[in-house]
């Protein structure tokens, strides 16, 4: 089994032995897997080039180590528990067996089909068993997956296609999303129109919609696996062997493909996930992440299953029916481990105590949160009425970036302060650095957060572009790696996360680059130039403020032209991209080298409309008091 620190005085221990010698820290946890050959060298890495390789040398599957390691004494145990859309469906679950079998199927149909090892397969799909099943697939036979979260527009999907180079695709009918339907195969057909490298696409028949189906090109997904053996042989993987590129924002508008790796993502993920949650034998965890997000990929697919654990993953949202669904879940599956987003938190909060009625909650032991930092109210309804005032709450920090939980309580273990992540997990070595880079020591500290030595879950690369990997997360400060995110360091030691410090802005978790918004919104015939900052929301963290500058006010109006942005926000990204305010404006605040004073517009998008700093160096210092003022 994965190690488990239970005591304080362990995770003091623990945590010293890794930062001390973090190579024998790390060796001893690998230790618990199954290797087909064991490591040459654990760890080489050189921030400078952003060069890192852990467990070099070894040969491995990562899903040996989630089904043949746990066949013997697991194989009827329950390894993926689903909770539909609507309520009135039946549940679906699959043991250790039956979902080894069905990966086993779908890893030989993908091999009949010509994929190979080392090529991408792109994953669309909604939030059903056969994405876990085809992501395992993919990794049992070497295959890179790379899902694209169910709500990104036909562009979205086809830029991340194109990129990484999928050569098929894997998607559905549609997807049932609260009393909605997303019309997904549409929307793939769309995406596959505009990129030629899709080969075949399979199709799962979820919602029964009535769909196109291109002759030579799609394939339902029961005629792919009709007939096809479940007798299969794991690849045979390097350690440094890519299992996943997954798309995420970044400050200029392309998504950045970030690779992670076979041993080093199993290595770190099953470790966090065994401690950080706590997690024991016979437990039920659930994670509300969709696993088109890397929480879905970490802490609902590869980091439960890989410790025997029983993953329960939901298709639906929280307020559907109504806003106690997940509480009629955790009572229905007696849940005993539960992480979700302060967003949906919030939601829950403002929509009143009355949902809680009859709601016993008995079984949870452990409370989690992810995505954004969570605020002190949220915190507190969380515990006080979910925890019921005796379930710890994993405030957890992590990145897609980093592939798994970096700063965190051990649930039970670490004593809590509302809204901090606490501190470092085992072999994470945290600095707070100012402008400069010059490190801050010591307590009551605020700066740039830095990692300043390699964790085996970091990613690898940018898929394509190590180049931009290196200028991303290595350039900023010498020999470290930046997060992007700006934190505090209590009196107590305690690490407290302020949010991004760059143009990324993270909206109810998920991190949205403001140029990716600024191009989809630039893309609009009437728009000659945008600016997006992020700004405080009471239910979703931040919002997103759009300052436009539109050309033409005779077709449709002000209120027109803000109505046909969002619907050119949605086409080009997705719908969750849209901005919640957009304010028409004739210029932007520029300095005379033609950059954008974005820290102007936060500032008038918080509502501080007096102290602006520095303006001389603005070209037209009057664009601003136009803003301030509303006026076009």
């Amino acid at each position: 089994m994965v190690p488990r620190v239970s005591t304080l005085g362990g995770y003091i221990f623990e945590y010293q032995k890794s930062v001390t010698n973090p190579t024998g820290f790390w060796a001893h946890v690998a230790d618990s897997f199954f290797w087909r050959k064991k490591w040459d060298n654990l760890l080489n890495w050189d921030f400078e080039k952003a060069e890192i390789k852990w467990f070099e040398g070894a040969k491995l599957n990562i899903t040996e180590n989630i089904f043949e390691r746990h066949q013997f004494y697991r194989a009827n145990q329950k390894a993926i528990i689903w909770e539909p859309n609507d309520p009135s469906e039946a549940t679906r679950e699959l043991t250790y067996q039956q979902l080894f079998d069905e990966v086993k199927r779908f890893s030989n149909a993908l091999l009949k089909a010509g994929v190979k090892k080392g090529e991408v397969v792109g994953i669309y799909l909604p939030m059903v068993p056969e994405l876990v099943v085809a992501m395992l697939a993919c990794a049992r036979i070497g295959a890179i997956h790379s899902i694209v979260f169910a709500g990104f527009s036909a562009q979205s999907l086809s830029d991340r296609l194109i990129d990484a180079g999928a050569s098929l695709l894997i998607t559905a009918d549609g997807g049932f999303r609260g009393n909605k339907i997303t019309p997904l195969k549409a929307i793939a057909d769309e995406a596959m129109d505009n990129c030629n490298c899709v080969k075949t696409a399979v199709v799962l028949k979820r919602t029964g919609e009535t769909i196109q189906m291109k002759a030579g090109r799609d394939i339902w997904w029961d005629d792919f696996v009709a007939g096809v053996s479940t007798d299969h042989e794991a690849e045979l993987m390097d350690a440094e062997d890519p299992l996943f590129v997954l798309y995420t924002s970044g400050s200029t508008g392309k998504p950045k493909g970030l690779v992670h790796t076979v041993a080093g993502f199993m290595v770190f993920t099953a470790y966090t996930f065994r401690n950080v949650f706590q997690y024991g034998d016979g437990d039920v965890y659930f994670c509300s992440a969709d696993i088109g997000w890397v929480t879905g990929h970490s802490y609902l697919v590869y980091g439960p299953l890989l410790n025997g654990a029983t993953s329960l993953m939901f298709e639906g949202i929280p307020t559907f029916p109504d806003a106690g669904r997940y509480w009629e879940i955790i009572d229905k599956h007696q849940v005993n481990q539960f992480y979700t987003a302060p967003t949906a938190i919030r939601s829950l909060m403002a929509m009143g105590m009355e949902w809680l009625d009859g709601k016993r909650l008995k079984s949870l032991k452990v409370l989690g949160t992810v995505g954004e930092p969570i605020n002190e109210e949220a915190w507190h309804w969380y515990h006080d009425h979910i925890g019921k005032n005796r379930c710890p709450v994993v405030d957890t920090w992590w990145q897609t970036e980093t592939g798994g939980i970096m700063i965190s309580p051990l649930a039970g273990i670490t004593p809590t302060k509302p809204s901090y992540a606490t501190m470092p997990l085992m072999g994470i070595q945290p600095v707070i650095v100012d402008q400069d880079g010059k490190e801050l020591t010591g307590n009551s500290v605020e700066g740039n957060l830095c990692i300043k030595y390699p964790w085996p879950g970091i990613a690898r690369t940018i898929w394509g572009d190590h180049e931009r990997f290196r200028q991303t997360y290595f350039s900023t400060y010498k020999n470290m790696y930046f997060s992007g995110d700006g934190v505090k360091r209590d009196e107590d030691g305690y690490y407290r996360i302020l949010g991004r410090v760059d143009d990324v802005i993270n909206v109810s978790g998920h991190r949205l680059g403001s140029a990716e918004i600024e191009n989809a919104i630039n893309e609009h015939p009437l728009i000659s130039e945008s600016a997006v900052v992020g700004f405080p929301h009471d239910i979703k963290g931040q919002g997103i403020y759009a300052y436009v500058v539109c050309t033409n006010f005779s077709t449709g109006g002000e209120e027109g032209i803000r109505q046909s942005v969002l619907l050119t926000v949605s086409k080009i990204i997705g719908s969750f991209a849209k901005p919640d305010k957009i304010q028409l404006v004739s210029g932007l605040p520029k300095t005379r080298s033609g950059k954008i004073m974005r820290r102007i517009l936060r500032k008038i998008a918080e509502g501080n409309t007096s102290d602006f700093g520095d303006t001389t160096t603005l070209l037209d210092p009057e664009v601003v008091e136009e803003i301030v003022q509303g006026k076009i």
